[in-house]
């Protein structure tokens, strides 16, 4: 039987799980039967991707990888009892015992340069199934080497581990723009023999190797046409957030800034185990969805339900996420 409509290449990413989505085997089916080529039912199916146009500028944004921890109240909403952080999860229809995160990095395709925003894990993810961002860019339709400019929101190992590749820059064709009082903070030997020793390391390997090609920038600064950094310190000491705009269209990359579409958005002034300053994250949380929810921007957010990307809508005391549909499509 002939297939009539074009197959699409964006799969369920399911590896971090061990299994394989029933799309995913369905789709690999469909494939092999339209190319005449054997599907290998054991192998890892594809990167999941999305793309979407915001004006003139074309975004792709992959799921690097995922994670499923438990006792979500031990990382969010510590200063809250924690059946009120269960009950509140119970009450958007998600498992009050577990969680799942994503990690979303994005590529914006201006015309002129190729931005990616954050790296993922890299090689240190991908004996748990992440680090995939290479192959999501393949995928896309784009290659490591396509990559002109890498923009980092902050230094933490999600976001810093795809910068290097067997002990070489992975974007060698890359100039790279980082916060200087993020990197200030994470490369400074002070941080030796304290909690963030595991960080400042993971800095001079990932980082540092490329600082005779890097930016280093503060709020307000430009990173690219239509391109601009903001502040949004608290989660880590030099967070940043990237206003980006093309053709009137706005969309604002939130990096960190809110980690979990319910416990985060919902409840802004919980506060969350792996902020660094708790009470400067929830302030910068409020500062940048009120601003996001009163103008109706556009968000993508590191670590919101693939695809990451919506809106923000003021409700009981904070942001309800609503996902993206078709906005970008007509």
């Amino acid at each position: 039987m002939a297939i009539s409509t074009p197959l699409k290449r964006r799969t369920f990413f399911a590896a971090g799980l061990g299994l394989l989505a029933a799309p995913v085997i369905l789709r690999e089916k469909a494939v092999a039967a339209a190319t005449g080529e054997s599907s290998n039912m054991n192998a890892m199916p594809l990167p999941e991707i999305d793309q979407f146009k915001l004006g003139s500028y074309k975004f792709t944004v992959v799921r690097d990888g995922i994670n499923i921890s438990e006792k979500p109240y031990e990382t969010y909403g510590t200063n809250q009892d924690p059946e009120t952080v269960k009950a509140l999860l119970t009450a958007n229809f998600l498992p009050a015992d577990k969680i799942l995160s994503g990690y979303t990095p994005a590529l914006i395709d201006t015309g002129s340069d190729v931005i990616l925003v954050d790296t993922g894990f890299g090689a240190a993810g991908r004996a748990r199934g992440a680090g995939r961002l290479a192959e999501g860019l393949k995928t896309a339709g784009y290659s490591a080497d396509d990559v002109t400019l890498v923009a980092l929101t902050h230094l933490h190992g999600d976001h810093i581990g795809g910068l290097m590749e067997n002990g070489a820059a992975a974007f060698k064709n890359a100039r790279y723009v980082i916060g200087q009082a993020e990197y200030d903070f994470w490369s400074n030997k002070s941080r030796e023999g304290t909690p963030a020793e595991g960080g400042h390391k993971a800095v001079l390997a990932n980082v540092t190797p490329l600082v005779e090609k890097a930016t280093f920038i503060k709020d307000g600064d430009s990173i690219a046409p239509g391109m601009t950094a903001m502040l949004a310190a608290g989660h880590s000491p030099g967070h940043m957030v990237f206003h980006v705009e093309s053709e009137g269209k706005r969309l604002v990359l939130t990096g960190d800034t809110a980690n979990h579409y319910i416990l985060s958005l919902l409840r802004p002034d919980w506060e969350v185990r792996f902020d660094m300053d708790k009470a400067q994250a929830a302030a910068s949380r409020r500062k940048v969805f009120d601003m996001i929810a009163t103008d109706k921007i556009a968000f993508l957010g590191y670590h919101m339900p693939f695809p990451a990307v919506g809106f923000a809508e003021k409700q009981d005391g904070g942001y309800r996420f609503v996902p993206k549909t078709y906005q970008f499509d007509i």
